[in-house]
């Protein structure tokens, strides 16, 4: 099931990472002094076309060869035995939203059906056809009730429950990739300042912003590559003019570290695009910025950062 903060099971330290082109494993281990190390880790290219990332469509063109690959890939990292995982699915396959109440609801009822009625404006679907979890988040400055929900459509994720179960995997936490990778920015990186994820991938990008630790946007934008810089620099226009608050304008809550991961956008001309749109220059985070040691160059940040950060929730 998708991942609800309402119940906490204990997760494991190994998760799973499918995209359209490639799938990766990870298994962490947890030092004293609380940074992450790579145990075991693999990844494997997937032949064009397997898995096509569509929030409205089925997304698996051949389950057994999937799942085949994925075998292949947990063999070669050592992880044949490994039963619980933790999967972070590609980023097109889910919407995520930050939704806000204009008034209190007077019963729970009558909030199920106000966040339902949200659902199906958010995400473009009837709320039967959905998977939907979400938070609680800290109300705005208004005092409005604010949550940020994760959805897929049932039918999406069915197919890729029907190749987990396949290879015998108990995928107790599934997730989009944007909320693996922020993981690493919600441990405390961002400091005094707001914190910036740009999760790119080859449909489009996904950008989080946390402030106080805590989602303040979240915004699936699907584009062509050519269009990525014009789409983000609207997505900081509206952080700059929208997000202002009684602490003061976002001058002196500025933006404070920037996390850029996949392929698309390269970090220092998002960095350059920050500081031209909001007349600040954050710190662009790599894997020992969030406390992620990796043994050698043989895989990238950017490959693992979505299981890995699934897998830290075993501490």
């Amino acid at each position: 099931m998708i991942f609800s903060k309402l119940v906490k099971p204990r997760f494991p330290s190994a998760a799973a990472g499918i995209e359209s082109g490639s799938a990766t494993v990870v298994h962490l281990e947890r030092s004293r002094r609380g940074a992450f190390t790579l145990k075991r880790a693999a990844t494997i290219t997937l032949p064009e076309n397997l898995v096509r990332p569509n929030f409205d469509e089925l997304n698996i063109t051949d389950a057994g060869r999937l799942a085949e690959l994925l075998s292949e890939v947990v063999l070669s990292a050592g992880l044949g035995k490994q039963q619980k995982w933790s999967v972070a699915l590609p980023e097109a396959a889910t919407r995520a939203a930050i939704l806000t109440l204009e008034s209190a609801p007077g019963s729970r009822t009558e909030l199920e059906q106000v966040l339902n009625w949200k659902y199906e404006r958010a995400f473009g679907a009837a709320q039967e056809e959905l998977r939907v979890s979400r938070e609680r988040l800290q109300p705005d400055a208004q005092g409005r009730q604010r949550y940020l929900a994760v959805g897929v459509r049932l039918s999406v994720l069915a197919e890729y429950e029907a190749v987990f179960a396949a290879l015998g995997w108990r995928a107790g936490l599934i997730l989009p990739r944007h909320q693996g990778e922020a993981m690493w920015i919600s441990r405390g990186v961002a400091g005094q300042g707001d914190a910036l994820l740009i999760s790119s991938h080859a449909e489009g990008f996904t950008a989080l912003m946390l402030r106080d630790r805590q989602p303040a946007v979240v915004r699936s934008v699907m584009c062509e590559s050519e269009d990525r810089d014009d789409e983000l620099y609207r997505l900081l226009l509206f952080y700059r003019d929208r997000l202002s608050t009684a602490d003061g304008p976002v001058a002196t809550r500025s933006l404070s570290s920037l996390l850029v991961v996949g392929e698309g956008f390269d970090k220092h001309h998002v960095s350059e695009i920050v500081n031209e749109t909001l007349e600040t220059r954050p710190r662009v985070l790599n894997s020992t910025d969030v406390g992620l040691a990796l043994p050698s160059s043989e895989l990238s940040f950017d490959a693992i950062a979505a299981p890995a950060g699934l897998a830290t929730l075993a501490w």
